[in-house]
């Protein structure tokens, strides 16, 4: 299934700090692209937003020290997000680990926090964070 416009503007929502406008368009998306292709759409860009922060240079330390540091920017980023899931995805992103044993869910919502600081970390201006999406929706579509 392909990824609509209503997958792109959810996440782009999410991505752009839109809280409530993101709770408000997930709430819209069609039950079957929430499960396909929206799904595909936050493991891309997760994939990509993991490579452009950590390319090929990157050691475990400082993978570490990143997910530490996103769960001390909030209350609730440090409550929601388990660093030993977290750190699994980068390196699962990044070529090293296996994931099969994480539970989707937990998969996702993990992905999404922290792909949400990687992009804020970027501080990509709209022209930025479009071409971005574009990029992960063709990757997302194949």
């Amino acid at each position: 299934m392909p990824v609509t416009d209503e997958s792109i503007a959810t996440l782009r929502a999410l991505l752009a700090g839109e809280s409530n406008e993101y709770e408000r368009l997930y709430a819209q998306l069609d039950p079957i692209a929430k499960r396909t292709a929206y799904l595909a759409l936050i493991d891309v860009a997760f994939f990509k937003a993991v490579h452009r922060r950590f390319g090929a240079g990157r050691t475990a330390s400082e993978v570490i020290e990143f997910v530490g540091d996103v769960r001390g920017r909030s209350d609730k980023l440090e409550e929601q997000v388990d660093p030993r899931v977290a750190e699994r995805l980068i390196g699962a992103a990044l070529g090293d680990v296996s994931i099969d044993d994480i539970d989707d869910k937990v998969r996702f919502s993990t992905e999404l926090m922290v792909l949400a600081v990687l992009i804020s970390d970027e501080q990509l201006d709209t022209a930025g964070l479009d071409s971005f999406l574009d990029e992960a929706r063709k990757l997302a579509d194949r």
